[in-house]
């Protein structure tokens, strides 16, 4: 089956290896890395497959990882794994490309399913016009006080430091958080991040 490799990049031997056996048991090839660098120096520009990277490691980030990728012309999806403290940098991440980001310790199944989702991307034609209009139209749903609470949340601020940005109360910014997920139809923050991307893609 083609385009089935999936590279792992993470500088802890121990996560290294969990998801080197998750993925291999599900009949994947897989391709380890212990740094950004070492991942960089063996892809080819026209690899197919997609990628798996924690976002803070030594050296290069994942977020520099994106970014030499991009400068390379290395074009695969990209899934981020971050630590709870690092969810403004995996919101980061998302805004230059990442397709989704799980925090540790993540579900397997969760990660299996993004991953057969980035491969069966990496195979089809780019989404539809007609579907970035109809997430446009849900976001034009949004008031005034829920667009602001996007903006900072796209910003991977947390509900308390939104609730202090907008002198609200963090009760407040639940129940906007929680309308906003509701008339964007995103089931996760990842979700979300991905179609404010397209969204602003189309009006660009």
């Amino acid at each position: 089956m083609p385009n089935l490799t999936v590279y792992v990049v993470d500088d802890d031997r121990a996560v290294l290896a969990a998801l080197t056996s998750l993925l291999t048991a599900e009949g994947y090839a897989v391709r380890a890395h212990e740094s950004a660098r070492a991942f960089l120096e063996t892809i080819r520009q026209d690899a197919c497959g997609c990628l798996v990277t924690d976002v803070r490691m030594p050296g290069m980030s994942g977020l520099d990882l994106l970014e030499k990728m991009k400068e390379r012309c290395v074009s695969m999806p990209v899934i981020v794994i971050t630590a709870h403290g690092d969810v403004p940098l995996a919101v980061a991440a998302m805004k230059q490309g990442a397709m989704n980001f799980f925090e540790k310790p993540f579900d397997g199944e969760a990660l299996l399913d993004s991953v057969r989702a980035a491969l069966a991307r990496e195979e089809s034609e780019p989404a539809p016009d007609a579907e970035t209009q109809m997430i446009k139209e849900r976001f034009a749903t949004l008031s005034k006080r829920e667009e602001e609470v996007l903006a900072y949340l796209l910003n991977g601020l947390s509900n308390k430091s939104i609730a202090q940005e907008l002198g609200l109360s963090m009760r407040t910014v639940e129940v906007h958080r929680t309308k906003l997920m509701k008339k964007t139809q995103a089931t996760s923050l990842a979700e979300l991040v991905t179609m404010a991307r397209a969204v602003e893609a189309g009006e660009a």
